[in-house]
């Protein structure tokens, strides 16, 4: 059986090929860049006012001057003036250029102006200050956003800033999001007492369309044939499937035969991990790649966040994340020689410590307990007791 970061290492060796392409700005939040971003020009593109004040030169000031007769005034939004006068002022405005004959800009706080005559009331004044000068952020064709990040805020306003109206970025990839089993309803049915209504897909949908997945939730039955037939156009219209029960050992689960009839290759089956130890994973010659993820719903949710997430990130080109690290609140034993995924809440003690307290549940069908959860804490397999205050990784989901 496979140790956990084997098959995190077999997955990320299974990446989709997605390709580039074009998308109008208005449409590009959240997507990965596919091409780097660089400044048209320097930025700032000019001697840029930063305070509402007056601006002067700063020998005149040097000499003893303190007070300036009011030339004019600069705008932002208007090409510079040009102060004719060197022993006078402009008064100018945040945002405006710097009017040429100027260096230096005094606030309108350290400023008494009557009668068109403004004069400086403090001592305290450096050369240039106020002054947002040309280039220093960034010179014109440096790169600002490289390739490979997710476009947030910041680098949507970077972009349009560069007057990128369309943007290069990777292509969603189209994944089909399948349940199984005959016990399973639709979410607006009432069901039998024998029955459930339909949650996983859910689940991952939320997870997967958070990290840029175009997803489509289906639902098969417990037949092999029925099975078969409908995954054989699946999988030639997604570019992944994720299907939720159906990998376990029971007389009912066909999801890896049928798998290995459509000519996805087993690259592993069952994980040395609690919960969700019967995951399946597949991948096609042709570059489909098919994740069977236990039904219960908690080992749905753990091998969503551990595997298809971090999957999902690389194969859009964005960086593999490590996880966090949090101190064990109270002591837990496992005696199992398997990866423990422990539930917890996460706190911040006093002192500045990240704290994961362990939660009570109820197995792996625990969906509820998942509602008190903020990540699962990854202790290893060759260990049976952990204590108070040891540190240990934590893949969180809040």
């Amino acid at each position: 059986m496979l140790s956990v970061a084997e098959a995190h290492s077999i997955v990320l060796n299974h990446l989709l090929v997605l390709p580039a392409e074009p998308v109008s700005l208005s449409q590009a939040a959240s997507r990965v860049l596919r091409e780097p971003l660089t400044a048209d020009r320097d930025l700032p593109p000019f001697n840029r006012v930063s305070m509402d004040g007056i601006a002067i030169q700063f020998a005149v000031f040097e000499t003893g001057q303190r007070q300036f007769r009011v030339a004019g005034t600069q705008f932002a939004g208007q090409p510079a003036q040009t102060l004719t006068e060197q022993t006078a002022c402009l008064e100018v405005m945040t945002g405006a250029m710097l009017p040429t004959g100027t260096d230096t800009v005094i606030r309108y706080e350290d400023l008494q102006i009557t009668d068109g005559l403004a004069e400086i009331q403090i001592d305290a004044v450096q050369v240039g200050q106020n002054v947002h000068h040309r280039a220093t952020d960034r010179k014109q064709y440096e790169e600002l956003v490289p390739i490979g990040t997710r476009l947030g805020p910041p680098e949507m306003a970077v972009a349009a800033s560069v007057g990128k109206a369309t943007v290069l970025v990777s292509k969603r990839p189209k994944i089909a999001l399948i349940s199984t089993g005959d016990e399973l309803v639709d979410v607006s049915e009432t069901p039998e007492p024998y029955q459930i209504r339909r949650s996983n897909t859910y689940l991952l949908q939320t997870v997967l369309q958070a990290a840029g997945a175009e997803t489509t939730l289906l639902h098969l039955p417990d037949d092999a044939d029925t099975m078969e037939t409908a995954l054989k156009t699946v999988l030639q219209e997604y570019d992944a499937l994720v299907l939720s029960g159906g990998v376990s050992a029971g007389k009912a689960d066909f999801v890896p035969k049928v798998m290995e009839r459509l000519g996805v290759r087993q690259r592993f089956h069952q994980v040395a991990q609690r919960p969700g130890k019967p995951l399946w994973f597949g991948a096609s010659d042709e570059g489909k790649v098919v994740f069977g993820l236990p039904g219960n719903p908690v080992s749905t949710f753990l091998c969503a966040y551990r595997y298809l997430l971090p999957w999902l990130k690389a194969s859009l080109g964005l960086p593999v994340l490590q996880p966090s690290v949090a101190r064990l609140a109270r002591s837990v034993s496992f005696t199992p020689k398997l990866t423990y995924f422990l539930p917890v809440r996460l706190s911040v003690s006093p002192d500045g410590i990240g704290l994961a307290t362990p939660l009570p549940g109820s197995g792996s069908a625990d969906y509820a307990n998942l509602l008190q959860c903020d990540g699962f804490m990854e202790l290893p397999p060759e260990r049976a007791e952990f204590s108070e205050g040891e540190a240990f990784p934590v893949y969180t989901f809040r």
